[in-house]
Order: structure tokens, then sequence, then C-alpha cells
């Protein structure tokens, strides 16, 4: 018998357990994925938005201002990379400029520090920016973050704080009898006296289990290019084109690993699970993008890839609970910006209903910070020979591209949500993420892996079921 489940392990519903692990509650997070973190807040342009772009007394805005707010502090708890390099909108015509003030009278109302930017000013900032371009929109708050440790990290200083997390579990059906929930999945029943439905792009689908639902989700794909650790100082900031019905646009900008990052596309599909990318919508992708930086090396890229978002029919972020049942809350329709926001959706929801709902008595020992990570790559010669004499696996290099130790991986397995997956190393620690994709490493990953669950390397999934790396062994004995 569980105080509140939540559904889905997404960076909302990372946020709502982090919250509520500090009071002495039975928590359960449920997960479809063999990992968290691991679909829309996995894939996506890990953008830490101003708010100036969100229309004026809306959830996306009021939620957009007060998570940007949050991210300096956040990051630091959770030791996760968070840089505010800015963002600037671009002109590329006169209607274009008086738009930007339009968006500056809509930043002001938003309580959104931003400024407007003439040619020259802005060619000073940027200068790789088209010649077509006449002005911009500043808004130095704007940030760039590591969205997959943001996710698993929570859910880490989470779990070290009590809930109990369960993946690879697919909610099959919901009830409710005598004044509980019954949840039942792929592998047992749980019950709740509350439920919070943060499942994503599979939240419409939850939602229903207990009664009719006002609002649709539709998925909505975005596609990618990733350079490589390509010479810094092709963008400064993030660089947006002007926003339309669609959404924010194709952007440019440095990710907060050194890489470089451009898209998305934006349009609505049938299948929430097609993550396929086509030659055309990219080449789309890259004809946008070169209008606004001209000079970006495509010559560069290492990989392309794709996520999907649920835009809703409210076209707002949709926090509230079921009509028939004030103890099931919708946390739905989670879309840009939707990362940013996340923190102070989990603050929104635990205000306005979770805290009106439980006894609330707050641990003596909880702890606001993880366990910190090495990070080999980021520190001084004198540093990494310290490591490596108390710990020689801290010098044995499994990743060239991206200088990850075995050490490093390790340390995963000591913590309180490892990876089960090469992909979930990857997301963790970069192995994998640079030129040759994996190309090098895998094979040790892999093998690391199957070791550690003591298991045949055949058992190790990329991802998701069957996605077996190893067919095969083709000798024994």
């Amino acid at each position: 018998m569980y105080d509140v489940l939540i559904i889905g392990a997404g960076v909302s519903g990372a946020f709502i357990a982090r919250k509520l692990s500090r009071y002495n509650l039975k928590v359960l997070l449920l997960d479809r994925e063999n990992d968290v973190g691991n679909v829309t807040s996995n894939a996506n342009s890990a953008i830490i938005h101003s708010g100036y772009d969100p229309v004026p007394g809306t959830l996306k805005a009021k939620l957009n201002v007060r998570g940007n707010a949050m991210y300096d502090e956040i990051a630091e708890d959770l030791d996760v990379h968070f840089y505010r390099i800015g963002s600037i909108t671009v002109a590329t015509n006169e209607k274009q400029l008086a738009t930007l003030q339009d968006l500056l009278k809509r930043s002001e109302e938003n309580g959104v520090e931003a400024r407007i930017l003439s040619k020259e000013e802005l060619k000073e900032l940027e200068p790789n920016v088209s010649s077509a371009a006449l002005g911009g929109l500043l808004a130095p708050t704007a940030g760039i973050i590591d969205p997959f440790n943001l996710v698993i990290h929570c859910v880490e200083n989470a779990v070290d704080n009590g809930v109990e997390l369960r993946l690879d579990e697919e909610v099959q059906a919901i009830d409710y009898v005598d004044d509980r929930f019954i949840v039942k999945t792929t592998k047992g029943n749980y019950q709740s006296k509350l439920v919070v439905n943060a499942a994503g792009l599979g939240s419409e689908k939850i939602a229903r289990m207990v009664e009719d639902v006002d609002w649709h989700l539709t998925p909505r794909k975005g596609e990618y290019f990733v350079l490589d650790h390509y010479d810094l100082g092709l963008v400064n900031h993030v660089i947006f084109p002007l926003p339309s019905e669609k959404g924010k646009g194709v952007l440019v900008s440095l990710t907060s690993s050194n890489n470089y990052i451009v898209g998305p596309s934006s349009e609505l599909v049938e299948d929430e699970d097609d993550f396929s990318t086509d030659s055309m919508t990219l080449a789309n992708v890259r004809s946008q993008a070169v209008d606004l930086i001209p000079s970006i090396p495509f010559n560069q890229v290492i990989r392309v890839f794709s996520g999907i978002r649920p835009t809703s029919t409210r076209h707002d972020f949709i926090l509230e609970p079921a009509k028939t049942n004030k103890y099931f809350i919708n946390v739905a329709g989670i879309e840009s910006p939707g990362l940013v926001s996340a923190p102070a959706i989990a603050e929104y929801v635990f205000d306005n209903y979770l805290s009106k709902l439980l006894i609330l008595e707050e641990k003596k020992d909880y702890k606001k910070q993880v366990r910190r990570y090495v990070r080999l790559n980021e520190l001084s010669h004198e540093e990494r020979n310290a490591l490596i004499n108390k710990n020689p696996n801290y010098g044995k290099v499994v990743c060239s591209c991206e200088k990850v130790s075995l050490g490093e991986i390790e340390d995963l397995f000591d913590r309180s949500v490892p990876p089960y997956t090469v992909k979930a190393v990857k997301k963790r620690v970069r192995a994998g993420f640079g030129k040759c994709q994996g190309g090098f490493c895998s094979p040790v990953v892999t093998l690391l892996l199957a070791k550690h669950y003591g298991v045949s390397p055949t058992e190790i999934k990329w991802d998701r079921d069957g996605s077996e790396i190893i067919l095969e062994e083709v000798k024994n004995g």
C-alpha cells in the first residue's frame, strides 16, 4: 500500500518524486521503459528556455519562468552540467523586426529579462549569423543543460531518499476500490491512496483508464542533427528563428557537452513510437538552419535523431485532478517548455493538490544533493593521477572519443539507479556519444554489463526489448 504512485519516470515524474521524497511517505515511481527519462525527456533540444515566448497567463508561461529561476540550485544539487549562455531570436526582414517588438512586450508581461539587439550588436555577439539578419531579441537567462543526467540524477536523489523505483512495467488497468487505487501492470498489482499520471506520450491512455477526458494528445516529431566537438564559436548563444504555430522553430545551439545541435522539425505523427528520421525532413531542417547560420559545418555531423513530444488540444500543460476523483492527478501535455518547467510543475502539483491530500511530515535525514560524480575529462593532470593512484581503473579508458574510464562506468553500478543497457551507460557517462558513436566502446560496455549482472552477453540490450546487440555465441567450450 503506497501513499503516492507516480506513473512515468520522465522529467516531470522525476521532479514530483524528488519533491515527495522530502517527506515520510511511501512513494512508488513506475515506468514502462527499462531506464528513467528514456523517451521525450531523452530526445529534445536540451534548452532551458527563458520564458519570453509562452502566451502570458498560461501555465506554460508561469511555470517556464519559475522553473528557469530554479535551475542554478537544481544543477548544483543534482550535479548536472548547466550553462546560462542566453538565447537570441533572429529577425531577417522588416516584418520580423516588428514581431520582435511584440515578443519583447510578451517577455515583459511574463517577467523575463530581454532586449532588442541592433544589426550591429547582433553581429558583434554572433559573427557567424546570416548577413540577412537585421536584429534579434536577446534573452540572457536562457541556458543549456544535460537532459539525460538531469532526470537520472533527479530520480537517484529521490531513490536515495526512500522512493521506490520499478522499471520495465507497463500499466494495463486502474481500478478504484475501497478508497484506494489498484494499479495493474505487466508484472503485478499495486495499491495506492493517490496516483499521479505523468506518463508523457501515454498520459491520455492512462487518464482514460479512470474517466473520459475532454483533451487529446497528438505525438509531434522533431528531427535533429548533432555535430562533433567542432571548434567553439560557431554560435555563442542559442539561436532561434521567429516562433510559429508549430513551435520555436529550428535552432542552432551549443550543447552542455560542447557539441552542436541543429533542429528540430515539427510534424504531427500517428505512431508515438516512430523515432525514425528521413532525408527530406532533415534536408528541410538543414535549409532552415543555414538561413540563420550559413557556415554550419554539416561535414561534422556524427548523428541524427528524432524525439516525440505530446501536443495537447488545450495548447497548455494539463495539471489537474480527474473530474471524478481528486486523488488522481493528471500531469499531461508536457511539451516545450516542459524541460525547464519540470521543477516548477512538481512544485505546482505539490502545492495545489498533493499537499492538500496527504499528511506530511518532513524527514530529518533528507539529502538534497546526489553523491558527486567523477568526470575524468574535467580533472587536471594532478587530480587524475591522484585518482588513478587510488583506483587504477580510472586510468583505463573505455571510450576514447569522450575520454570515459572504466572507473567511471563501474561507479554507475554502485548507485541507486544503475544502468541496465548500453544506451543507459551512454546517457550517464557519454560512452558512445563521440565521433565513432560507440563503434569501439560498445562491445566493451556490453561485456561490462554482462559481467556485472552475471548474464550472457547475448542478453544485453542496446535499449528496448528486441535490441539485443549479440545474436548468439558462435564458439563454445
